[in-house]
């Protein structure tokens, strides 16, 4: 990441803060006038949110590198911060968690659960940014003696 252009930099700080409020508004982290969170937002619920934000930004910058590379991980950001908003969210505030398990199956069976999702969201997020960052270190850049469509000499 220490090649990266202006343009990947701002695309990542971009797409954090998209995750972010993606992520932030529906779960209640932020509070709006909206809805109200029914269950305490928990010290862990932080970390898991600004790290998961920043893993999908970060992904997000791989995208627009001066490289394309075939490393598709579209759908495990999309899947991780799905699950990470599950994870973090208010177990009694989620319809389909409350409609599967009823509120109290939700407070009992599903809010243990959320600290085991949320590992796991950033666990995929971890590595499809590390399979995105591969890809690029694998493919060279470009350089002005290089064709820059398929790296052949000039």
């Amino acid at each position: 990441m220490r090649h990266w252009t202006r343009r990947q930099w701002a695309v990542a700080a971009g797409a954090t803060v998209v995750a972010a409020m993606a992520i932030g508004v529906p779960t209640a982290i932020i509070e709006t006038s909206w809805f109200t969170r029914m269950t305490p937002v928990l010290w862990w619920n932080y970390p898991v949110w600004l790290t998961s934000a920043i893993l999908t930004g970060l992904i997000a910058g791989t995208y627009v590198a001066p490289v394309r590379v075939r490393a598709p991980q579209e759908s495990k950001t999309l899947i991780g911060g799905v699950v990470s908003a599950f994870a973090v969210g208010c177990p009694i505030c989620n319809k389909l968690v409350v409609l599967a398990l009823g509120t109290s199956g939700a407070l009992t069976y599903f809010a243990p659960v959320q600290p085991v999702l949320a590992i796991g969201s950033l666990a995929l997020l971890v590595i499809a940014l590390r399979r995105r960052l591969a890809a690029l270190r694998s493919c060279p850049m470009p350089t002005s003696r290089t064709h820059e469509l398929d790296g052949t000499p000039l």
